[in-house]
């Protein structure tokens, strides 16, 4: 593989060719040689950029748990299958970090105290928060560094301890199903559907580069949207196509929105 033409086929920015860069020659140092190798928790636009630069190259991307959103990306050896990635030698840890219960925190507290106590972001994970506990996701290497260190979030103690992947408790995330009626399956127009706004001002998101389409800024309106594809607006929320049914007698296409809230 051509490094450099594999990094410009998937970066957007100065900023990506640099992360990408780090993240081919980890994956295929491990791939070359035949041994593990995982970067640390990306985000869902860098595992799409990771995915869009390696398409042949056999990635499992593993977040600790189902529907983790920060997730690795790992290089599997013949001699691994995929129940590795839960196991206590694998790549992710789990803590639970409890407090007072009557103390509101929220998922900025945990990732601020995070920061401050000097770990990097890529280190990090799903951060989940319910009433007196936060479970969250680590790279199993700073897992007793995080243990000593972490001792509060804002002006809250925590007491912190390991658990088992299998133990983490996610909140609901809720889903609200809309059904519409639009022009086209273009991108302003399903973008104005699922947050109610006109075509005018969904279209000006869209240029300001706040629309990402399956995890990947898109800069074109038009663009048209298959059923399963899935959008996020910078400021709004996220939502899913998750059905295009046949047209109205007026011509228009039914569709099926899922808008998270």
């Amino acid at each position: 593989m051509d490094k450099q033409r594999c990094i410009s086929t998937a970066a957007e920015t100065e900023e990506d060719r640099f992360l990408l860069a780090r993240i081919y020659d980890k994956l295929t140092h491990g791939a070359e040689r035949d041994f593990f190798a995982c970067t640390g928790f990306l985000s869902p636009r860098e595992q799409a950029m990771t995915r869009r630069m390696l398409p042949s190259l056999p990635l499992v991307f593993f977040g600790g748990c189902d529907g983790a959103e920060r997730r690795m990306a790992c290089y599997l050896p013949e001699y691994l299958d995929e129940d590795y990635l839960m196991s206590e030698d694998g790549p992710a840890a789990a803590v639970r970090a409890a407090y007072y219960e009557k103390d509101v925190l929220t998922h900025r507290d945990f990732l601020g105290s995070l920061m401050g106590a000097g770990i990097k972001r890529e280190t990090i994970g799903d951060i989940y928060v319910s009433t007196g506990q936060c479970d969250f996701l680590a790279v199993r290497q700073i897992l007793p560094y995080l243990l000593e260190n972490l001792v509060s979030a804002g002006r809250t103690r925590l007491h912190l301890a390991a658990i088992p992947l299998a133990d983490i408790q996610r909140p609901i995330v809720e889903r609200q199903e809309m059904r519409d009626t639009v022009p086209s399956l273009r991108l302003d127009c399903l973008v104005g559907a699922a947050f109610s706004m006109a075509r005018g001002p969904a279209a000006q998101l869209i240029a300001a580069g706040r629309v990402a389409v399956n995890d990947l800024v898109c800069l074109k309106g038009d663009r048209q949207l298959r059923e399963g594809d899935r959008i996020a607006v910078r400021g709004f929320g996220k939502a899913a196509l998750s059905a295009v049914g046949g047209p109205t007698r007026k011509g228009r296409i039914s569709v099926v929105l899922e808008r998270w809230v």
